[in-house]
């Protein structure tokens, strides 16, 4: 849909929101692990700010079946990102699958559509204490 689109709903931006079982537990890990503070806290919920773009923890029965990437954050150098966060104790994700292999927790992805305008992506992958799956990726020009 495009913003041309006469009967399109006045949409106004995409804000991913995570599930959390427990707020406590995941607040400590997006600001330990991730340098992350809420911007704003309801009882149900945690707001963050990051690169000018918002996300929701909220609290939930329900769990993440952590199968699929539920939010991904971009950094310009992903090797440093990387090696920092493995730091502060962030365990990746290595996969090996056809097609698709990580080294030392990133592959490297030939035309990959988030790349906006560069022709592919390195990424990696890693849950959080909610069991959300989410992607750091740094576009390859």
């Amino acid at each position: 849909m495009n913003a041309d689109d006469r009967n399109a709903p006045a949409l106004v931006r995409a804000a991913t929101r995570l599930p959390a079982q427990d707020l406590e537990r995941a607040r400590r890990f997006y600001s330990e692990k991730l340098g992350l503070d809420p911007v704003d806290e309801r009882p149900g919920g945690l707001l963050y700010r990051c690169g000018g773009a918002e996300f929701v923890l909220f609290r939930s029965t329900g769990a993440s079946p952590g199968t699929f990437t539920q939010m991904a954050l971009e950094v310009e150098d992903l090797d440093a990102a990387v090696a920092e966060l493995k730091r502060r104790g962030v365990v990746f994700e290595e996969v090996d699958a056809p097609g698709f292999r990580t080294r030392g927790g990133i592959a490297e992805i030939e035309g990959n559509y988030p790349s906006k305008g560069a022709r592919g992506e390195r990424g990696a992958w890693f849950h959080d204490s909610e069991g959300n799956l989410l992607g750091m990726g740094e576009p390859v020009f």
